[in-house]
């Protein structure tokens, strides 16, 4: 069965977005820290068709944890600020030609019509749980591997649904003291590390969640 991902970064004290998020700061007061690691790498900047950018551990992680992936899973709040009915004129952060280049499953309570977008981008709004969601990622990304992209709520009910197999945490060194938890409330799964590969600016940790 196509394996279910997820990958974040996070801050010492657990948070995977700082407080106050709204339109002009949608991770957070003090969120951008915890990205400075691939923001700064070369294969994070040539996926985004920019060049420079530091080689090494980091640049490596960035390009594997995007390597392989048929299809992504994300909650209404990473895809955009809105509450309630739908704005029309919103089609995400990212512009005509968002990063994902594969179908995206946005969980949401309120029906849209999917949205098909450049670079192979095709947003489709599922309003009937995380299990469906999964579900028809995982039919979509055939043998490639499925991610939950986001943010931390989806990621919650992935784990409490038992529906993650590996988990992906980028550790910054950084305190936010407040925001988006990531583990709250997912009851106690059982993690296997597998494997811990560190810089000077962040440590990743890759576990399976065992069944």
């Amino acid at each position: 069965m196509t394996d279910v991902t997820c990958q974040l970064s996070i801050s010492l004290d657990g948070y995977v977005a700082g407080p106050s998020q709204s339109l002009e700061n949608p991770i957070g007061e003090g969120g951008l820290q915890l990205h400075h690691w691939a923001f700064e790498s070369a294969s994070w900047r040539a996926q985004q068709g920019l060049t420079g950018g530091q080689d090494g551990v980091d640049s490596q992680v960035a390009a594997e944890v995007m390597g392989g992936i048929g299809a992504f899973v994300m909650g209404r709040n990473m895809f955009g600020p809105g509450r309630g009915a739908w704005d029309e004129a919103w089609r995400g952060w990212w512009g005509d030609d968002p990063p994902y280049h594969a179908p995206v499953f946005v969980l949401t309570h309120h029906p849209r019509e999917s949205m098909v977008m450049e670079g192979g981008t095709v947003f489709h709004f599922v309003v009937d749980g995380i299990e469906s969601a999964v579900e028809q990622a995982r039919e979509a990304a055939g043998q490639q591997r499925v991610s939950i992209a986001g943010g931390a709520s989806v990621v919650r009910q992935a784990l409490r649904a038992g529906l993650l197999d590996e988990l992906h945490l980028h550790i910054a060194p950084v305190v936010l003291g407040a925001g988006e938890r990531l583990l709250d409330d997912v009851g106690t799964p059982a993690l296997e590390q597998v494997q811990v590969r560190s810089s000077p600016v962040v440590t990743h940790i890759r576990y399976r969640v065992a069944r």
